[in-house]
């Protein structure tokens, strides 16, 4: 039975409400972390919690338990000089944050200016996964 401390293997499909997917272990090797580690977000490792080798289960999981709500201090509006040429609204771009690298997404594109956006694609959205455990080492 899977534990805190437990490593794990699952197969998943995480789904939004809509029912669009948005990622999927199908076709891959199965994806494999040890719960309570922080490796995932809480919500997922709480569902797995409890659940055995060959187990599926489909999991709800609220946005605080996944990546959070969106913040407003993650919206910044860059001078247009700083961009690329041809920016685009929708178009993912590298930042240099000084802890690294940065994805972020821009969100509208002004005459001077440019919104982006450094949000977790994901925050704002409660998800839903369909797992299936596959093995507990």
């Amino acid at each position: 039975m899977i534990k805190e401390g437990s490593k794990v293997k699952v197969h998943y499909t995480g789904k939004l409400e809509s029912n669009e997917v948005f990622d999927s272990s199908k076709d891959r090797d199965p994806l494999e972390f040890t719960v309570g580690e922080g490796q995932m977000i809480p919500g997922f490792e709480n569902g797995v919690i409890g659940l055995n080798s060959g187990d599926k289960k489909t999991i709800n999981i609220d946005v605080n338990q996944a990546y959070g709500e969106v913040r407003e201090d993650l919206l910044n509006e860059v001078s247009k000089e700083k961009m690329p040429e041809g920016v685009t609204k929708g178009q993912t771009l590298q930042a240099q944050t000084p802890n690294g690298p940065v994805s972020v997404k821009v969100n509208e594109v002004k005459e001077n200016t440019v919104v982006i956006d450094a949000n977790h694609p994901l925050a704002g959205k409660n998800l839903i996964f369909d797992l299936e455990v596959v093995e507990v080492v």
